[in-house]
């Protein structure tokens, strides 16, 4: 029977419950507001360099785009190893341990000046790997042109990661994306001089715009280093102590964390190149609606993935506070505020489609009104992808701020590849379904993925909680 005191306890139960997740709400856009403009700064800074390159002729860009899908995977791995940082540094964060929060921006640097090294090599030997792969040799040799410029900002892109990875850990995610911003307009201009050999510097076409980016992407971290080491809050971090020294205990630690990130985001984008592979064989047509459609999506992803971030590092700080009930509020507040945000979107995405699909192709040509459909089509179809690839990002960075990333490379595995992949090929090929059957497979094998991270998700919460409940009876 309920006693008077917990009925007139229960209303300020609710309120203070109320209260809480209107605090976690603030603090999580406040961290993933600036993550995802900076990503979004990202992709400007790759858009810029496409239509620089893009007046060298149509062999520069289809140069420069298979370029980019090298260097691109190399640098994935090390990304995923590299993004270990943040919640190695939240958790530290919320156990107020300064020394971890440095020592894990330590570990960070010099995991990515070792991962660089033999991540080099694939770009290096670029033209080669091109021309196994069946590309026509002029292009391969372009495209080595690009990755020559390209392969050595490697080192630099990640440690400008790692200290990101450190900011956002001590609430800080904004010196970021001031250095983004800031980027954008240098390294347009950079990629134009050298492309073009204005103002005194040689012409140096395709290799020039890969040498532009790296010296931005160096200055990026320097700035980030600045920020970092000499600017308050980061100033008494002193991220700098002891920089000689590789912390080898912490950098085995990081890589349990960070090789299965590494892993699942290589299985993430693998089913994509694959999807496209599946796109060729259906019909060019097929191949064009499906690059546009993922280029969109790769806009919309950036909302989520900055959300994704937040929620590592909001749910690293309770795990390090040892808070329990902080731990699930910040993984509930994070996965709602990721749907109803990409819902918005999407649905924006579903209305707009069809000018969605003009800008990217125009009207001029017969042929471009049958990929302006089929884009539209796609878009549509991809409605349920773009939600639950934004669940899944979210629900895979709140297990990351849990240090739980090698039951997800297995969920992974499994939707992506067993499921997503086997669906996108049978529907495709097998019911007639075409380009709609592959999205149609890649939508179920994402949506199977974010259902299980969300189970995960809650699982683990609900440990934590159980073991909190013990331990206060």
């Amino acid at each position: 029977m309920t006693s008077l005191d917990e009925i007139r306890r229960a209303p300020v139960a609710t309120a203070a419950s109320g209260h809480h997740l209107a605090i976690e709400l603030t603090e999580t856009l406040k961290l993933a507001v600036p993550i995802a403009l900076t990503q979004l700064g990202q992709i400007a800074m790759m858009t810029t360099d496409l239509a620089l390159i893009g007046r060298l002729g149509d062999e520069a860009v289809a140069a420069a785009a298979l370029a980019s899908s090298v260097f691109f995977i190399t640098f994935t791995f090390g990304m995923g190893l590299v993004s270990a940082v943040a919640p190695l540094a939240a958790q530290a964060f919320g156990a107020r341990n300064p020394r971890m929060v440095r020592r894990s921006l330590r570990v960070g640097l010099w995991a990515a000046l070792l991962i660089s090294l033999p991540l080099m090599a694939l770009p290096l030997y670029g033209e080669q790997i091109l021309l196994t792969l069946g590309q026509a040799p002029a292009t391969a040799r372009r495209a080595q042109e690009y990755l020559l410029g390209l392969a050595w900002g490697i080192a630099p892109a990640l440690w400008f990661l790692a200290i990101r990875g450190f900011m956002g850990a001590v609430n800080r995610p904004e010196p970021g994306l001031w250095i983004t911003l800031a980027a954008i307009p240098a390294n347009a201009v950079l990629v134009y001089l050298l492309i073009h050999g204005e103002w005194g510097l040689p012409r140096l076409e395709l290799f020039g715009a890969g040498l532009a980016t790296t010296m931005i992407n160096f200055g990026m971290f320097l700035a980030g280093l600045w920020f970092a080491h000499g600017r308050r809050p980061f100033k008494k971090y002193h991220v700098l102590g002891r920089i000689w020294r590789i912390d080898w205990l912490l950098m085995r630690q990081l890589v349990v964390i960070g090789a299965p990130i590494s892993i699942s985001f290589l299985l993430e984008y693998g089913l994509f190149a694959a999807a496209a592979l599946l796109m060729g064989l259906i019909s060019t047509t097929a191949l064009a609606a499906h690059q546009i459609a993922l280029q969109v999506t790769a806009i919309l992803f950036m909302v989520p993935f900055g959300i994704g971030i937040a929620a590592t590092v909001r749910v690293g700080h309770a795990v390090g506070r040892g808070d329990a009930p902080a731990v699930k509020r910040a993984g509930l507040v994070a996965t709602t505020l990721g749907i109803v945000l990409v819902s918005s979107l999407t649905l924006a995405v579903i209305l707009a489609r069809f000018a969605i699909a003009r800008f990217f192709l125009g009207e001029g040509m017969e042929s471009g009104g049958v990929v302006i459909e089929l884009t539209a089509t796609l878009l549509m179809v991809g409605a349920t992808f773009f939600v639950a690839d934004g669940i899944q990002t979210v629900a895979a960075g709140a297990l990351r701020g849990m240090n739980d990333t090698r039951i997800p490379l297995l969920f992974a595995a499994i939707s992506y590849w067993l499921i997503g992949f086997s669906a996108a090929y049978g529907l495709a090929f097998w019911t007639g379904l075409g380009a709609v059957g592959v999205w149609i497979g890649l939508s179920c094998g994402t949506a199977l993925y974010a259902l299980l991270l969300v189970l995960r998700f809650r699982r683990l919460a609900g440990h934590l909680e159980r073991a909190r409940m013990v331990a206060v009876n």
